[in-house]
């Protein structure tokens, strides 16, 4: 059956094994667990402990091995690629620490590029990048190449493109991992931003506790499963500078 009322993700024994030389070894041994909508939560552990295949399961980057995965009401565990991808598009929006932007396209390009894909004329592309760009504070960088802007700011052009598509939720791989310790606090202040005025729910990978107080609910897998799951009262974000 599919979640509750409120639940946006729920997945019941999800579980991923991997082959190797050594024969199968599993990543994910079983997890069962539900995010309800507008949720902010922080996904830890330690390196090999799940987390990340967790996260590839979510963003529908990979299938399960076994298990059930229910996004929105929908089972998606089992769906072809090509229907995955939609999936991707249309409701989850990626955030990750290597910021992944394309160095020879401008700010305003690189943000509206997951529109190309969705079919999306260039000049409703154009204007919904625009906004969005102003959003995360960096207006007059629209049109400068990434490598014209600080890391900071290119992690904020990020945050723009995953936006672009209107998400259900945002999903972050060490989105701070690239960043130094004030720049980390403008961006989770964003992420708290969005997440409060916009209702966006987040699920944030990240193994800085420090990054983790910014979270309402915290996971922590081990050996492919979840040792800990609580609830907490986040830490206050700074204020963000709109020229920052």
């Amino acid at each position: 059956m599919a979640g509750t009322s409120g639940d946006l993700i729920r997945v019941e024994g999800l579980a991923k094994d991997y082959v190797t030389a050594a024969g199968a070894f599993p990543a994910l041994r079983g997890v069962d667990l539900r995010i309800d909508e507008r949720e902010f939560v922080a996904i830890m552990g330690p390196s090999g402990s799940g987390k990340s295949t967790f996260m590839n399961l979510l963003g529908c980057l990979d299938s399960p091995t076994r298990g059930r995965y229910w996004l929105d009401g929908r089972d998606v565990a089992g769906l072809p690629t090509e229907q995955l991808a939609r999936v991707r598009n249309q409701q989850l929006g990626f955030v990750f620490q290597g910021f992944n932007l394309l160095q020879r396209a401008s700010v305003i390009d690189n943000v509206a590029l997951p529109l190309v894909y969705a079919g999306v004329p260039r000049a409703e592309r154009q204007a919904r990048a625009r906004v969005l760009i102003e959003r995360v504070g960096l207006g007059r960088y629209a049109d400068s190449l990434p490598s014209r802007i600080s890391g900071g700011q290119q992690q904020r052009v990020a945050i723009a493109r995953a936006l672009v598509n209107r998400p259900r939720v945002i999903l972050a791989d060490e989105p701070t991992g690239n960043l130094d310790s004030h720049t980390t606090d403008e961006v989770m202040a964003l992420f708290a931003e969005l997440n409060r005025e916009e209702g966006i729910t987040l699920v944030l990978v990240t193994h800085e506790s420090d990054v983790a107080e910014y979270a309402r609910r915290v996971i922590r897998f081990h050996d492919g499963l979840v040792v800990e799951d609580r609830v907490q009262t986040p830490r206050e974000p700074i204020e963000i500078g709109a020229s920052a």
